[in-house]
């Protein structure tokens, strides 16, 4: 599963993606400032290596 929070970074809105497992742990985390196709595709890329299909 995959989440998206807002935070604030010195006091701009950032986004943190995060991977978590199906026991709810955070397996990656990604911060970028925007939150776009581009953004996401990239996160679930790079977390489809090092993990595996999320299914």
């Amino acid at each position: 599963m995959f989440e998206r929070v807002f935070v604030k970074i010195n006091g701009e809105r950032h986004y943190l993606w995060r991977a978590v497992d199906h026991e709810g742990e955070i397996l990656e985390s990604y911060v970028t400032k925007r939150r776009d196709k581009r953004a996401a595709l990239e996160f679930l890329k790079n977390s489809m290596k090092r993990y595996g299909d999320p299914s």
